[in-house]
């Protein structure tokens, strides 16, 4: 009975042996040690690669879309924003589309008016929610430090509705919001409303500072608008700021620096950036392919690699183990088999890629501030942004995390919290509080 007993002990010793080797390889992967918290991210992480290997095996079985299962990262940070002792929040629609607004409950400051930030969660287009917990705080912090009103949108997500539609959504509420009127209603100050978002709500911040700010003259519906405002007002009203976290900004060169040396990186690997790209332009899986490859540009997009040539915008440091290849195009056929024919024409459109707007366009956009992380596949797009609005005569604060990664603002809730996420969080709040 012994014998057997001490066969089974050592039976479950090995088990568990095994059963521990095993896990400790799928959590362990290489991350470069300047990376604080190494191990906590590895642990996070392992979340994020599980679910997206669940994703995989369901799309494959034809059980559920990648995206929709993808989604569980959304539901399970998902709340239901109330309001406490120093911050009311409701829920409304904007021009149709449904905002978080969160305010100040004490009585503002000169003439009882206050700042006021438009924000736009990241995810991707395809996943993200302003409800989400990481977002709820975040708008809550920048209500009580900067005694202002937060507007987060909830804007429709990819793949149910495909660009321009998250865009077109962004835009609406923005115009609606500058409405002298509405800011009225809610005590803002006319002059200091700002458009802030991270990862791809970055994206769309940038794309509608410049349908609002750039010449009016190129859309009727809002230069109709601003024209009864300044007719009423005596003055334009115009976005003050813009802030950008870890931006995504344009969709025709998929393999900058960053993209390559950050490919196997934890939160946002290349290969789930570059599904987010093309699930936000269609569900045509050929397209996944050919971006993956990054033949994916057509004969009319190529014509704009010029603005994404980071051979150009880049600094000398990152051109050392890389050299620039403009992407390849294709032909005809060959571009209607890669299902780049229709989505061709949304690579060159600057409201999905801000990078790709002439010089010309840029000096009169609001003063910029432009968070980059040096572990994340978006660096360079930031980068390069920073560089071609500073040659624009436009206000910029770059500020660059030489240890940070990709979706780091965001990891500031028990027990997936960072000590580098707090750091951003302080410094994108203070810039806001200086100079909005």
């Amino acid at each position: 009975l012994c014998s057997s007993i001490g066969k089974t002990k050592r039976r479950l010793v090995k088990v568990s042996v095994c059963a521990t080797l095993i896990k400790a390889y799928y959590v362990y992967e290489p991350i470069p040690d300047r990376i604080e918290e190494r191990w906590k991210l590895m642990l996070t992480n392992s979340f994020f690669r599980t679910l997206s290997h669940l994703a995989d095996l369901c799309e494959s079985a034809g059980l559920k879309d990648y995206m929709d299962v993808m989604y569980v990262i959304t539901l399970l940070e998902k709340i239901v924003p109330v309001s406490d002792e120093h911050v009311k929040v409701t829920e409304e629609k904007f021009d149709g589309v449904e905002v978080v607004l969160y305010q100040p409950k004490r009585q503002g400051g000169d003439a009882g008016l206050r700042r006021a930030v438009i924000y736009l969660h990241g995810g991707g287009w395809c996943l993200g929610s302003s409800r989400m917990s990481p977002y709820d705080l975040l708008a809550r912090k920048i209500v009580t430090e900067l005694d202002a009103v937060v507007l987060s949108v909830e804007y429709r997500l990819a793949p149910a509705h495909h660009f321009p539609v998250p865009y077109e959504d962004v835009h609406r509420v923005v115009k609606y919001f500058l409405q002298k009127g509405v800011l009225a209603q809610y005590s803002v100050d006319p002059g200091r409303v700002a458009v802030s978002g991270d990862s791809a709500g970055g994206n769309l911040a940038a794309a509608v500072s410049q349908q609002v700010q750039n010449d009016q003259s190129t859309n009727t519906y809002t230069n109709t608008i601003l024209m009864t405002l300044q007719k009423e007002s005596g003055q334009q009203i115009k976005l003050r700021a813009q802030a950008l976290l870890y931006p995504v900004l344009q969709a025709l060169d998929l393999k900058t620096p960053s993209y390559q040396q950050n490919k196997d990186m934890p939160i946002l690997p290349r290969t789930l950036m570059v599904r987010f790209w093309s699930e936000y332009f269609t569900s045509n899986k050929a397209l996944f392919r050919a971006m993956m490859a990054n033949s994916h540009n057509s004969p009319e997009s190529s014509r704009l690699l010029k603005f994404v040539n980071w051979s150009a915008f880049l600094p000398e440091a990152y051109h050392k183990e890389y050299n620039y290849s403009a992407p390849a195009v294709a032909q005809g056929t060959e571009g209607e088999a890669a299902g780049t024919d229709g989505p061709s024409q949304s690579f060159a459109d600057p409201r999905a890629s801000p990078l790709l707007v002439p010089d010309a366009d840029l000096h009169s956009l609001p003063k910029a501030y432009i968070l980059t992380c040096e572990y994340d596949v978006l660096r360079d797009d930031g980068i390069m942004y920073a560089t071609r609005l500073r040659a624009a005569g436009v206000e910029v604060t770059h500020q660059h995390y030489d240890t940070g990664f990709h979706g780091a603002l965001m990891f500031t809730v028990w027990p997936t919290d960072f000590l580098i996420a707090r750091r951003m969080t302080d410094n994108y709040v203070k810039w806001l509080k200086d100079n909005l």
